[in-house]
């Protein structure tokens, strides 16, 4: 198991980039410690995959350096860096059985055969895969072909770090919670640094100890799930993280505050006043927004009941938001007034939040 440290890392498909649109990951500066569990998180075209490419040794960076512990990894082919990673479609001998599946990579590093069954036998029993031993993979499901994949790097003693793309993508809905529970449950035993790449925030958020917000090839933000939610530090986190996601609202700067729709918006901060005033929103989470009898007026476009709660559409101040409403509480016909809660909600500036020096 290694950390993995990546240092003013920028990688480029083109042989003479000249501007930083000609990069598809800018300049990413970022540690992940030992034997943690890391997500990857951000839309299709990112850079996750390019960056996972990257570490694993199947691209070498146009720039920067990877460092496993304190050995410096960059020219390293893939097999030099002892790293296991799964990929969106499983990848396994479909004329071999389960328990040659599980075992291929440790013969090829010629381990005795007594060792070698031992440890195919542990994972199995793991992967709760120990009574499907004899029988060929080409009868397999694809989730448990891809408990086959996720096997072969557990039979290792030599891997720095697991790495999954996309592991649940084929996998059908019911059983992604199963495997995603047990792949967290096998962190727990084996203690591998693992990184997860995915494009969907439930997988991201349930699996990871600290997430990786990636957007447009860079960084926006590194957090828990309770950190990227509470306090998005870019409106992309806001907007993707969340269903529906945070409500972004034009705002204007008067007076040392920000006022939407013509009311002065409580923060319970001070701010600064921003250095541009071109691009200036609030954002606030539906579970953040509460109905009263006076505050911001609005009209309500439809009620959505989604069960345990309601998502209203409403309109105020020219612009479309989102409010959760409990079955508990009352919704006018037609017009109602709203009030933000001050500790939850945010001013962003050009994209990125808004605060005074030294908060965070």
């Amino acid at each position: 198991m290694s950390s993995i440290t990546l240092k003013s890392l920028r990688h480029s498909y083109l042989p003479n980039p000249q501007s930083e649109e000609d990069y598809a990951l800018r300049k990413i500066d970022l540690t992940w410690r030992d034997g943690g569990a890391f997500a990857l998180l951000g839309p299709s075209g990112c850079g996750k995959t390019t960056l996972l490419n990257l570490i694993s040794g199947l691209l070498k960076p146009s720039e920067g350096q990877i460092l496993f512990d304190e050995r410096d990894v960059t020219l390293l082919p893939p097999d030099q860096r002892n790293i296991a990673q799964v990929f969106q479609f499983p990848v396994v001998y479909d004329t071999m059985s389960v328990y040659d599946n599980l075992a291929f990579p440790l013969r090829n590093r010629k381990l005795p055969e007594t060792e070698l069954d031992e440890r195919v036998q542990r994972v199995a029993k793991m992967l709760s895969m120990q009574n499907q031993l004899k029988q060929r993979a080409s009868g397999l499901t694809a989730a448990d072909k891809q408990k086959i994949s996720l096997g072969r790097g557990l039979v290792r003693s030599d891997v720095n770090v697991m790495m999954f793309d996309e592991p649940l993508t084929v996998i059908d809905p019911h059983l992604k919670w199963e495997l995603r529970s047990q792949l967290m449950r096998l962190h727990q035993q084996v203690g591998f640094t693992m990184i997860y790449v995915t494009h969907d925030q439930t997988e991201a958020l349930t699996f990871a100890d600290e997430v990786v917000v990636m957007y447009e090839g860079q960084i926006v933000q590194i957090g828990t799930p309770e950190e990227l939610f509470s306090k998005p530090r870019h409106t992309f986190v806001g907007h993707f993280i969340g269903s529906p996601g945070m409500n972004l609202l034009p705002c204007e700067w008067n007076d040392g505050g920000a006022v939407f729709a013509g009311h002065r918006i409580s923060l319970n901060k001070d701010l600064p006043n921003p250095t541009s005033a071109s691009n200036l929103q609030l954002g606030i989470r539906p579970e953040f927004i509460r109905l009263s009898s006076k505050g911001i007026p609005a009209r309500i476009q439809r009620v959505d009941d989604v069960g345990r709660y309601r998502i209203i559409k409403a309109e105020a101040g020219g612009t479309n938001l989102n409010i959760y409403a409990s079955e508990e509480v009352e919704i006018p016909a037609d017009a109602l007034h709203l009030d933000f809660d001050p500790d939850h909600t945010h001013v962003y500036c050009d994209g990125w939040i808004h605060e005074a020096k030294g908060q965070s």
